[in-house]
């Protein structure tokens, strides 16, 4: 049984859900697991001087319990409900592996997930596109005026530099301005050329 994990981390809607969500559809016995999964209840969220929530932040997350979730999936993959389903003609190589995607925006800046990846992409986002995109979504609880400038994109950018400076960190950056569909094309291609490697 082989196992290959991937981890997409991407400023607020910078896309990697969609991604996620189409690449399982594309290769075999996949899994999701989604770090908005984790998130505190309200009431466990702390609040700035500015009263702005601090959604952004690891501690609004329940990080051990998400570790927990990818550790448990590793153990029995083939108990956690995954479709095994063959989608249309997948590659002889493929047949025996079990994939495993994890999508988050703060999944680089906590160690203990450091030793459960295979691969990692980063999908960024310029400021404006990326305000734009967010203001387009509805949040529960909705943001609070200049939240995305007070607190969403400040953070981004704290644990985007965080990341740069670590050089140990291998992750592969996409363009999250590109469409969909050559974002796809590239992340498939890389994850097959990966899995051959891994056979080699």
């Amino acid at each position: 049984l082989e196992l290959f994990t991937m981890f997409f981390n991407s400023v607020t809607n910078g896309g990697k859900t969609t991604l996620a969500e189409k690449l399982k559809n594309m290769l075999p016995n996949c899994d999701i697991i989604s770090q908005d999964d984790f998130f505190k209840p309200e009431s466990e969220v702390e609040t700035d001087e500015r009263g702005f929530k601090l959604y952004d932040v690891l501690d609004a997350l329940y990080m051990d319990e998400m570790v927990t979730s990818i550790r448990n999936w590793m153990k029995s993959p083939a108990s956690s409900g995954v479709v095994t389903e063959e989608p249309e003609n997948i590659c002889d190589n493929l047949k025996n592996v079990y994939i495993l995607i994890v999508e988050g925006f703060l999944l680089y800046n906590y160690e203990p997930l450091n030793e459960l990846w295979n691969r990692r992409y980063f999908l960024t986002l310029p400021y404006e596109e990326c305000k734009r995109r967010r203001s387009t979504r509805v949040y529960q609880p909705a943001d609070t005026p200049g939240y995305f400038d007070g607190h969403v994109w400040p953070m981004y950018l704290k644990y985007k530099n965080e990341l740069e400076e670590n050089a140990s960190m291998q992750v592969d950056y996409l363009d999250g301005t590109k469409s969909q569909e050559e974002l796809l094309s590239y992340v498939y291609s890389d994850i097959i050329q990966e899995l051959n490697k891994l056979r080699e």
